[in-house]
């Protein structure tokens, strides 16, 4: 689409000019009884593809501000966007500089919208990236959300030729809709054009997606509780993937076209690392069985890596955090066996229903050995690439509240068939298998913050992020995002707080409003504690403490937040990334609001 986006910033201010002579409901009269709704429902996410100068978005998020409407608008065309930037100034509408069949950086914030808007967009896609295009908006849509494309037909040679643009036709733009899912929702006649030009004229189309529109779902219960499991292997992949999409949508690297599909690419360090994290109190603390064999052992723990590593605890597998000498050696090897395990088990047995066509795939590495390991994004696609269709990772990232509880039972029912463990088949024994499944150990959360609360208490004082009120003897270390409805302990979730008001919060999800009140004392925090040596006298192991905090802080941080680059060092795009997850945590578990 390079063509065209070149025409429209050389002609930004005459088609800012055109598009803002006319109001939204001219244009868009037909489809008023679609959008309303939206705008009417709290919290609701609007999608404006080729937003331009922002007439539309401008309108939408003017008419939903009473209901918290947040509006993301995408141009690809710079000049054009700027003008739209301008004109939407002090409204919830975020712009994107981004474009169809990939839409990267809208797929990157991890989120899904009750309505998607492509106005004068259609006729700029080459025919070759139609199918892509509409099985990436079908994914953006949340269940029930409505997709409205208005089709421009008639165009010229000369403006076919500067803007490049292609024929349209509405028969075939329902039939790529049909195929992902959507249903037609309403079809309108060829209407005038709006601007006069006689040789133009409109037709809009509005879809809905009835449900997650892509089978994944059931898929994934069939293999969890289904498909045949001589070993705990499927069970496993499953839920790291889930771990993942839940707990990291950050870790996705990019997403890729294939003849089956998009698909999500993550890095394969990071599958082999979680693959370790999970089965390592399983085995090393609780010594259960994982296959019928007559040994707890499995194929991936290997004296030269797996057993080095005996005196690590399953909370140490975990990004942010350090393996040097020995053993980092023993990691390296553990991680790489580890992911021939997956790549020749559970990937190369899960399968598409009737179909020998593998589900997820590894495209792995060599790596070698160092004595000195920190684990983050960067280092762990060393290991290579892991890949899986974008409408299963959708479905983990969506609905991992409901596949977490299956996937657990089934685990816990797979072990208790193995006569290795035997010892735990009565029903009051059940739930030490259960608690081996946790994810990760709460009661272990706050020490380390609390520490270094109270080391900075000594110094300077120390206020509630929520109240600004002075904190003294007593205090609580609060999850920002409750840790009962999302397991995260990273540093930048965790902040002081009054206990009093950590009492009245409880469980519940901070409102956007909250959170963006408490702003400027979250980053003061995040400095002070995390990020900020110049106001402490420190030796040199102090300072390279707090560099490995730095590091450790961001590393969390950019895997565990959507939209955040690799690199991300910025607090301020980290507190709008957290914004942007808190919305996504309301919208996928209906959380009660604080």
């Amino acid at each position: 689409m390079t063509g065209n986006i070149q025409f429209y910033n050389d002609n930004a201010r005459h088609v800012a000019q055109q598009y803002l002579s006319k109001f939204f409901e001219e244009i868009h009269a037909g489809v008023l009884a679609y959008v309303t709704p939206v705008l009417n429902k709290a919290d609701a996410r609007i999608l404006d593809i080729g937003a331009g100068a922002g007439r539309d978005a401008k309108y939408l998020a003017e008419q939903g501000q009473s209901q918290n409407v947040s509006v993301t608008a995408v141009e690809p065309a710079k000049l054009l966007a700027d003008i739209g930037k301008q004109h939407t100034q002090n409204l919830n509408v975020n712009w994107l500089e981004d474009s169809l069949p990939a839409l990267a950086q809208v797929t990157r914030q991890e989120v899904s919208f009750d309505l998607i808007l492509l106005s004068a967009v259609w006729m700029h896609i080459p025919e070759s990236d139609r199918a892509r295009s509409i099985r990436k908006l079908a994914n953006l849509l949340k269940p029930g959300g409505k997709l409205v494309i208005s089709l421009r037909h008639s165009q010229t040679e000369h403006t076919a030729d500067s803007r490049k643009m292609y024929a349209v036709c509405a028969d075939e733009l329902k039939q790529l809709a049909k195929k992902v899912g959507l249903f037609t929702v309403s079809e309108s006649q060829r209407e005038n054009d709006k601007l006069g030009r006689e040789e133009v004229s409109w037709q809009t189309v509005v879809f809905q997606l009835p449900d997650d529109g892509s089978g994944a779902f059931p898929f994934i219960r069939h293999v969890a509780t289904n498909d045949g499991k001589s070993a705990t292997h499927k069970l496993a992949l499953l839920r790291v993937l889930l771990r993942i999409a839940d707990g990291h949508p950050g870790a996705v690297l990019r997403r890729e076209s294939s003849l089956h599909g998009d698909r999500v690419i993550l890095p394969a360090g990071l599958v082999a690392l979680y693959w370790c994290h999970q089965y390592k109190d399983l085995i090393d603390k609780h010594q259960l069985f994982q296959t019928p064999n007559k040994s707890p052992n499995m194929g991936f723990m290997k004296p030269n890596g797996w057993h080095k590593l005996t005196h690590r605890t399953a909370a140490d597998y975990r990004i942010g955090h350090m393996f040097s000498g020995d053993d980092a050696i023993a990691l390296h090897k553990t991680l790489s066996d580890a992911l021939s395990n997956i790549k020749g088990m559970p990937c190369k047995y899960i399968t598409l229903p009737n179909s020998e066509q593998g589900v997820f795939e590894v495209a792995s590495k060599q790596v070698r050995a160092k004595d000195s390991i920190f684990l983050d994004l960067t280092t762990l696609t060393q290991w290579g690439e892991f890949s899986l269709p974008e409408h299963i990772w959708l479905a983990f990232n969506r609905y991992a509240c409901w596949i977490e509880p299956v996937l657990v039972s089934e685990w816990v029912n797979t072990m208790l068939s193995y006569k290795g463990n035997a010892r735990y088949q009565t029903v009051e024994k059940h739930y030490v298998l259960q608690q081996a499944l946790n994810w990760l150990e709460p009661k272990r959360s706050t020490i380390e913050i609390r520490q270094r609360f109270e080391q900075l208490q000594q110094q300077q004082t120390q206020y509630c992020v929520w109240t600004a009120k002075t904190l003294k003897q007593k205090y609580n270390i609060d999850h920002c995002m409750p840790f009962a409805r999302w397991p995260n302990n990273d540093l930048w979730n965790l902040l002081p707080a009054d206990s009093q008001v950590n009492h009245q919060k409880s469980d519940r999800l901070p409102s956007e409003k909250k959170l963006k009140d408490a702003k400027e004392r979250m980053l003061h925090w995040w400095q002070s504690a995390w990020l900020d040596d110049s106001a402490l006298e420190m030796d040199e192991s102090s300072v390279f403490l707090i560099n490995s905090q730095r590091q450790r802080f961001f590393a969390e941080a950019n895997i565990a937040l959507p939209g955040l680059k690799t690199d991300n060092s910025s607090v301020d795009d980290l507190f709008e990334a957290l914004v942007m997850h808190r919305g996504r945590l309301k919208e996928m578990q209906q959380l009660r609001e604080w």
